[in-house]
């Protein structure tokens, strides 16, 4: 049986236009899938969308001297087509990938995908009505697919506002706004599948689970709730080929602006650090302390002269909640360390050989080298 792969990533762009045309059309890129009955709003989304479309927009990015990994991702047959492009065509020309994002500020700040932007040489933003400009990117946070990038124009950009990911619930409607194969302004629909999902990409997986259509290209743009308010950052969907099987990811938006704060302040995401190295209580060990199932996160180890050794703890000892917050798996404490502010004292409540304790931890700052 094949796996179902989460893919991050968005279109690689031929160098030429002939090939991106027979990419397009040996892909599934207009083919229909079933629909899913959807209490549609009278008059469908026109009004909503006409309010947002304009901060949306289309972000085409440059590689240079990366043709010879982007020959090898192709298939085979299109392969052979890049190997038939005359030798100036090649060098004249960088490989380039297109993705979406969106309007913050007035004043040019946009949120997309880190990985539409990893690596890149150039960033260019394309608005809904054809402007294009150049864009920086002030901060990138891969651990959570999260990048911030500003254009520098003498002129007000129309801009959407987040908001609350943590009221959505599964069954609420919500419309997706991107670039998908590069068909920009692309407009979709669907339902919240799912809330607070774990798809093993990171440490800090809290998706929203959608299935409203999300391709390659949609990568970076936003997820819409009814209220024309941004939601989430569609980021990742779940396929076997690439293509959307009403499977797709978008970052939750309460998660997205604490992101964006860090990344508007120095560029970059400052993160709680305890110093520990975590793994799940099993099964024999919940049975014989009187749990109904396994919770909390046991210590396997500590770093040397980290938070949680100056604070006392001990491998074995098994963390129960942080703060009053309860840790019931081990992404809960890795979340909840995260976005505490370092040189932050909190309460611990810790099983220490059979007994609870409460510890006091000031916790450390996260370097980038360090999980």
């Amino acid at each position: 049986m094949k796996s179902n792969p989460i893919r991050r990533h968005p279109i690689r762009r031929h160098l030429a236009s002939a090939t991106l045309i027979a990419a397009l059309a040996s892909s599934s890129v207009f083919g229909l899938a079933p629909g899913m009955a959807l209490a549609v709003p009278a008059g469908g989304y026109r009004s909503l969308v006409a309010q947002v479309a304009p901060s949306v927009v289309y972000i085409e990015v440059a590689f240079e001297n990366k043709r010879a990994d982007f020959r090898k991702s192709l298939p085979e047959e299109l392969q052979r087509q890049f190997d038939r492009m005359p030798q100036s065509q090649l060098d004249a020309a960088p490989v380039h990938a297109v993705g979406s994002g969106f309007f913050i500020s007035t004043d040019g700040q946009i949120v997309t995908n880190a990985h539409v932007v990893d690596g890149a040489d150039t960033v260019s933003v394309q608005l809904e009505d054809g402007r294009k400009f150049d864009a920086t990117v002030i901060g990138s946070d891969p651990l959570t697919d999260i990048a911030l990038l500003k254009i520098d124009a003498d002129m007000k950009f129309p801009a959407v506002s987040f908001g609350k990911s943590a009221e959505m619930q599964a069954g609420d409607e919500v419309v997706a706004v991107g670039n998908p194969f590069g068909l920009g302004g692309t407009v979709t629909s669907g339902i919240v599948s799912a809330v607070a999902r774990n798809i093993n990409s990171g440490p800090y997986d809290e998706y929203i689970q959608t299935d409203a259509a999300i391709n390659k290209g949609n990568s970076g743009g936003p997820l819409f709730n009814a209220a024309g308010e941004v939601v989430g950052v569609n980021s990742a969907i779940l396929s076997p080929d690439g293509g959307s099987v009403g499977i797709g990811f978008a970052v939750p938006s309460d998660l997205v602006q604490q992101i964006v704060a860090d990344l508007e302040d120095g560029g970059k995401v400052t993160r709680g650090w305890l110093g520990v190295q975590i793994k799940p209580m099993t099964d024999e060990v919940a049975s014989v302390l009187g749990y109904d199932a396994p919770k909390g996160a046991v210590i396997a180890a500590l770093a040397k002269d980290s938070p949680a050794q100056k604070a006392g703890l001990e491998a074995g000892d098994i963390i129960l909640s942080i703060n009053n917050t309860p840790v019931t798996e081990l992404r809960d404490l890795t979340r909840a360390v995260a976005k505490i502010a370092p040189d932050t004292k909190v309460e611990m409540v810790v099983l220490h050989k059979g007994k609870e304790i409460t510890k006091t931890v000031q916790i450390g700052a996260l370097a980038p080298s360090e999980t």
